[in-house]
């Protein structure tokens, strides 16, 4: 009964895997349509939102599933918990991409009101913990998960950049109020995904040491 449990949760992580790459991918392919003003990979991004949404559903029913048959114990629970924790805030995060790639569709072809430097920078930052964090998790490396928290501070620092920058803009010519609106609202997106991986840190910790913590990175 053991060996087939941990079997599932092998394959639950490799899931796990998966649906964090189908995030990242979306993440990058969001913030270039919006570089380049693509509108048709925009409304592409959108529509493909929904098989990173089908995919936390599948990997739930296999939680719900494991619960219902496994009988797991407290540690096997905490493994389950983490997992669907997890699972719905990379779902958020597809969400976010899928923002990104609708205000891409209301920018369409007008030109932006800033180069596109930081925003670019907050979404390599953010796919990057996300990348580290599914390591931490496949790994059991509550340390790391720790030490990812940190780069949450430099996408807020970038974040509060952008979003002065485009403050600033918009009083000195109202006229690129809409437009940079919409940058802004990227810019949040962006720096809702970093607070999302700090999520899963968060669950990684607990997962691990079965201590629940918040603001990981003070610790």
């Amino acid at each position: 009964m053991r060996e087939t449990f941990q079997e599932h949760l092998a394959e639950l992580e490799q899931d796990i895997f998966t649906m964090g790459e189908m995030v990242s991918i979306a993440v990058n392919r969001a913030v270039k349509a919006l570089r380049e003003r693509d509108v048709g990979e925009a409304e592409r991004i959108k529509h493909d939102d929904k098989y990173i949404n089908e995919k936390r559903w599948e990997i739930e029913e296999k939680c719900i599933y494991l619960i219902a048959t496994q009988q797991p114990v407290a540690t096997d629970l905490r493994e389950l918990i983490a997992v669907l924790n997890i699972i719905t805030e990379l779902e958020r995060m597809g969400d976010y991409a899928e923002g990104i790639a609708k205000i891409v569709v209301k920018i369409g072809d007008q030109p932006p009101v800033k180069p596109l430097v930081d925003i670019p920078r907050m979404a390599e930052i953010a796919i990057e913990m996300i990348n580290k964090a599914l390591k931490a998790y496949t790994e059991r490396d509550d340390k790391s998960a720790r030490l990812i928290c940190d780069q949450d501070d430099q996408v807020d620092e970038l974040y509060t950049q952008v979003y002065r920058e485009l403050l600033t803009i918009m009083i000195e010519d109202p006229r690129t109020i809409t437009r940079a609106t919409y940058l802004i609202w990227t810019s949040h997106n962006l720096e809702r995904i970093a607070d999302r991986v700090t999520n899963i840190c968060e669950r990684i910790i607990f997962l691990v040491t079965g201590e629940m913590v918040e603001n990981v990175s003070k610790y």
